[in-house]
């Protein structure tokens, strides 16, 4: 952690997270075909957002800011890696650590590390299966796609919502705010699979005014306080089937069971990775 990170990140403790982002929630919705449009070249243009990526590359077809922001790509550009044996990158993104979970503990940054178990709401047979696994964090930029998709195949067999703070997930945080990920509001989805059990943690942060399951819609901004589990039956989806999206950007947290992962020799922290790029051979 430098000085600048600690300088950037300490007004974030005294924000009121929650009111800022319920407020982009709604200020992201607002429906006017005579403003929409500027603010979506506008951000496009701050942020070099690849307009011409999208199915629908004119802003003037976007009817909210929201309805841009989780805009669908052309499928062709986003092609998914063969064999079911793969795993493949949920998302667009940037990693931003990766590595073996070293009896419960999951690495953060320099001097930073949180515990599976909290991550997953703790509860210790949840985390039981990740204890000595592997992880990888990728961050999603404001520029990024912003929906998430199925790295394996894998059956649903719980998702549990764990309330939080709304910490910004920007490299100068993860750096300089002890259990960043395991203090932030986020979605928890558990799935069994051909090679173990798999957690795909979406992790809400400032301005990410909600996050959303294919199987159960919109899961924040939450209806009432504390963990919520629930369990949906006969959900499986296939590898690179869309699974939720983020509603602004933020980080999702990859967990496998499997301690040895023979992970692609071109991955480290900060490589951009995107939708259905492979990421290891589980079968090697």
């Amino acid at each position: 952690m430098t000085l600048l990170d600690a300088l950037k990140s300490w007004p974030l403790y005294i924000l009121p997270h929650h009111f800022i982002s319920r407020l982009v929630f709604r200020l992201t919705r607002i429906q006017c075909p005579n403003l929409v449009p500027h603010a979506i070249q506008l951000f496009s243009n701050i942020f070099k957002v690849n307009l011409a990526e999208a199915v629908n590359p004119d802003p003037a077809c976007y009817p909210t800011f929201n309805a841009f922001f989780t805009r669908p790509l052309k499928p062709e550009l986003r092609p998914i890696a063969a064999g079911e044996q793969v795993l493949v990158s949920p998302v667009d993104g940037r990693i931003s650590q990766m590595g073996k979970i070293e009896a419960g503990r999951i690495f953060q940054a320099k001097g930073h590390e949180y515990s599976a178990l909290e991550l997953l709401g703790d509860d210790e047979e949840r985390a039981a299966p990740f204890m000595n696994g592997q992880f990888m964090t990728i961050y999603l930029s404001p520029r990024d796609y912003h929906r998430i998709h199925m790295p394996l195949m894998g059956t649903l067999t719980e998702q549990v919502y764990v309330p939080g703070r709304l910490f910004s997930v920007a490299g100068h945080t993860a750096r300089s705010i002890p259990r960043l990920f395991a203090r932030n509001e986020r979605v928890v989805a558990l799935f069994d699979t051909e090679f173990g059990k798999l957690a795909m943690v979406l992790v809400g942060a400032i301005n990410v005014a909600a996050i959303e399951t294919v199987w159960d819609g919109l899961v924040t901004p939450p209806q009432g306080w504390g963990v919520k589990r629930q369990v949906f039956p006969h959900v499986s989806l296939e590898k690179g089937a869309e699974m939720g999206r983020f509603n602004m950007g933020s980080t999702v947290i990859l967990l496998l069971e499997q301690g040895q992962i023979p992970w692609d020799k071109a991955l480290s922290a900060d490589v951009a990775l995107c939708v259905g790029q492979a990421l290891a051979d589980l079968s090697a």
